[in-house]
């Protein structure tokens, strides 16, 4: 069975493995201290050209979603981010659990407006009765989305201006960072993109590594006892060097943004298959991941070979899919699935 479910089925980029073989009986100190995080805190930095932003590493995804906002909101605080948006639909209510609420708000292929974001913080203020409701405080968007999308730099620029003017962080959940910011179709640079926010994270992951995510925070504000927040929220690895050498890996040689066009490059493979087919998709993606409508017979003919995203049902006759790429994703396993594309 080849699988396209998700972009975390393999396990780490060989260079990856490699380093930690060849570091594996060096002695450091733990949580993050260790000489390994501190270069690779420094090459994430020179990546952004952010000098005086701080890194830290967390272990996994949720874990980041859950330490970042819960360190930035008030108890009686929500963060406002899209219907589809992560921490809405697939973290088990994790923030909830924390004591926030999250204020969903309808997106258009994945994405949210700056006009949103005023409306929102705008209906807020207009009550007569806040204290009664949840407050919003901050926005939390995906970079790139839930479905594959990406926002372009004027409209990053212009959500993180309604950020700014209601006092409202903006985070950016960056689990498929590399796969957006490889993409032909984003007009952003890895600075400009950490220049638009408060806060967000390196996927590592879903692009690379056997586990692990990079957090960069740029807005001095929220920078104050984020390690506190990382250890009470479970996200502080002992052995925190297993993280540095692997963020250290994925930004040497540009290693990070190489297997995401890999990634990018055989995803635009199959969508240009299906596309040549005759096949509509569920919205456009320039990424990694990809949303083919299908009949269910066409669905039954490819689950004998190929393993696929159940994604949206559009009537009793075709559902949309979804097929993910990955860094390790092999060139043949995509060559076996455009064959049998042709064949639908």
């Amino acid at each position: 069975m080849i699988q396209f479910q998700c972009d975390y089925n393999e396990g780490a980029h060989p260079r990856i493995l490699e380093r930690l073989m060849e570091t594996n009986f060096c002695q450091t100190v733990g949580y993050g201290m260790d000489e390994y995080c501190d270069h690779a805190r420094a090459l994430i930095k020179e990546a952004c050209k952010s000098p005086d932003a701080d890194v830290h590493f967390l272990v996994g995804g949720t874990q980041t979603n859950a330490t970042v906002i819960s360190s930035i909101l008030r108890p009686y605080q929500g963060v406002v981010c899209a219907e589809t948006g992560h921490i809405n639909v697939h973290e088990t209510g994790a923030i909830e659990h924390s004591g926030h609420k999250c204020l969903a708000i309808p997106a258009q292929g994945g994405k949210i407006s700056a006009k949103q974001i005023l409306q929102t913080f705008a209906n807020y203020y207009a009550e007569g009765d806040q204290e009664h409701m949840v407050q919003p405080a901050m926005v939390y968007i995906s970079f790139s989305t839930e479905v594959g999308s990406i926002y372009t730099k004027q409209e990053l620029t212009d959500i993180y201006a309604a950020c700014r003017k209601y006092d409202a962080p903006l985070f950016i959940d960056g689990a498929r960072l590399g796969y957006g910011l490889a993409s032909p179709e984003c007009d952003l640079t890895l600075p400009e993109f950490a220049s638009l926010c408060d806060v967000f994270y390196i996927g590592g992951t879903k692009v690379g590594a056997l586990f692990g995510e990079a957090v960069v925070i740029t807005n001095p504000a929220l920078k104050k006892d984020f390690r506190h927040f990382i250890k009470m929220n479970g996200g502080m690895l002992a052995k925190g060097r297993l993280l540095g050498i692997q963020f250290e890996t994925l930004f040497t040689h540009n290693l990070y943004f190489e297997v995401a066009k890999h990634a990018n490059n055989l995803a635009m493979k199959i969508r240009n298959a299906f596309k040549a087919k005759g096949f509509n998709f569920l919205m456009d993606s320039p990424t990694n991941q990809q949303f083919p409508i299908l009949t269910n017979n066409q669905i039954e003919q490819l689950k004998g070979d190929f393993l696929f995203s159940i994604w949206q049902k559009m009537d009793d006759e075709h559902t949309a899919v979804r097929f993910c790429t990955s860094w390790g994703t092999k060139p043949e396993n995509v060559d076996k699935l455009l064959a049998a594309i042709e064949k639908l």
